[in-house]
């Protein structure tokens, strides 16, 4: 009995650590829900290829590649140099030696006004599916809306 009194006490602190550490990974996962980086844009010869999730890539939909988020993921994405925000479904990865954080869509870089510079500085939220889905619906009723209105 009493061994196991002396093997329970001297794991005690250990459970502690252990305790620790999980809430800090947790802490890390949240944290990494936000982050700021360089993002560029697809170049047109992409068009038509295969995405790293089977999609078929579309320059003219709400999707980008990161190599530091999660494939199938929705991104609210903000320029930090106008304010302008888009929301994406990451749905590729980019060449393994790219430093940026974001590869976006045309559509995507036109939304956020950087197209004519090549690159921005952004900061990228990890989003829920469904706000996501919602914005990025939201965003191809705004395009319709301002393609009809073109065509008057």
């Amino acid at each position: 009995m009493r061994l196991m009194l002396l093997f329970a006490l001297l794991l005690l602190p250990f459970s502690k650590i252990n305790a620790q550490e999980s809430s800090l990974d947790k802490l890390d996962k949240v944290i990494t829900k936000v982050r700021n980086g360089i993002a560029s844009y697809y170049h047109d010869k992409f068009e038509g290829r295969i995405t790293a999730t089977g999609d078929v890539f579309d320059n003219d939909k709400f999707t980008a590649a990161s190599n530091k988020l999660k494939l199938g993921s929705y991104v609210k994405v903000t320029n930090l140099s106008n304010g302008e925000v888009v929301y994406v479904k990451i749905n590729d990865r980019m060449a393994a030696d790219n430093k940026r954080l974001i590869d976006l869509a045309s559509i995507a870089a036109k939304k956020l006004d950087f197209k004519n510079k090549g690159v921005a500085k952004v900061k990228v939220v990890v989003v829920s599916e469904d706000e996501g889905k919602i914005g990025i619906l939201a965003q191809n009723n705004l395009k319709g809306a301002t393609m009809a209105k073109s065509e008057l």
